[in-house]
């Protein structure tokens, strides 16, 4: 037997050969530790499947999930100045963004789009955490803005989706001044009649709390959620005092009267069909996303009401 061809080519071959595994096949879930197959995690929205921890989602993925069909179209935002203060910190503020956009794929840390869920039209926002930790900048006061005023347009519902660590420190005042502005555009949506819904994903802090986040006609929130405007440690330094087990969480805000619901990221699109058609006074969505049954004719109701007994007798007739 040569074993030169027998075993050290065989094994040679095998070496050179191997196909390299993707490092992204497989996630661990924060939560409990348990490696999860990325597909199957895509397929069950971000949510572990072993202990339900909510993971973070794009926009996109959840609109894709949210829209009837995954159909929706995006809403152009108006672009902000790109460095109005030329900050700098460890990089420029450019040099950041173009790291966000490479690295997300997005523009911008919120999307804006328009599309139907359960046969409802809707205009819907959601927050990207991975933009930069979804913070609040110009780009994301217009894109509120926007939002409002494509729904007053259209006379469509506003459904938020917020994710953010705060103001984006690398725009200053100018940053801080979103607040203002997207509760005014809120106000545009109450004045003219108009839902607006807001749903709490991990985390929601900072100054996007004390402004749109919590102005909503209905509050929901994404289980175990943090949604506070300073932080547990920071409050636990402050006070110097242990704070209660769950604290700021969404269970706990709900319990204290701060949420109207606490609803899983695979019940959210009924959840929300639901409310949107009940706050515009519409009946309840038909099962399945089917348009309602035409009216039945009197003779098919009469064929309908017929039974084996009642229809005439085939040996009568011969």
């Amino acid at each position: 037997m040569n074993w030169i061809t027998n075993y050290v080519r065989p094994r040679i071959n095998s070496i050179f050969s191997r196909r390299e595994v993707p490092e992204n096949l497989w996630k661990k879930c924060d939560e409990c530790g348990t490696m999860l197959f990325h597909r199957e995690l895509s397929d069950n929205l971000n949510v572990c499947t072993n202990c339900g921890h909510h993971m973070a989602i794009t926009p996109r993925d959840r609109f894709t999930a949210l829209f009837d069909g995954g159909v929706f179209a995006e809403v152009a935002v108006p672009e902000p100045l790109t460095d109005p203060l030329q900050f700098r910190d460890q990089k420029r503020y450019p040099d950041r963004m173009r790291t966000a956009q490479k690295t997300t794929g997005e523009k911008e840390a919120m999307l804006v789009a328009m599309g139907e869920i359960g046969r409802t039209p809707i205009v819907a926002a959601g927050q990207d955490f991975s933009f930069m930790g979804g913070s609040m900048g110009m780009y994301v006061g217009n894109a509120i803005i926007t939002a409002a005023e494509t729904a007053v347009t259209h006379r469509r519902p506003l459904v938020l989706f917020s994710a953010a660590g705060g103001a984006r420190m690398q725009e200053g005042i100018l940053s801080l001044m979103q607040m203002p502005r997207s509760t005014v555009a809120v106000q545009m949506l109450k004045e003219a009649g108009l839902p607006y819904i807001v749903v709490l994903t991990h985390p929601t802090t900072g100054g996007v709390t004390a402004s749109y986040a919590m102005l909503g006609d209905v509050q929901i929130a994404e289980p175990n959620a943090l949604i506070c405007f300073a932080g547990p440690r920071v409050i636990e330094q402050t006070i110097r005092e242990k704070l209660p087990d769950g604290f700021q969480r969404a269970e706990y805000l709900l319990d204290h009267g701060m949420l109207d619901r606490v609803t899983p990221r695979g019940r959210m699109r009924e959840e929300l069909i639901g409310i949107t058609r009940m706050l515009l006074g519409l009946d309840p969505a038909v099962a399945g996303d089917l348009p309602a049954p035409e009216p039945a004719s009197d003779s098919a109701e009469a064929k309908t009401a017929e039974t084996p007994d009642e229809r005439p007798d085939e040996d009568a007739k011969t």
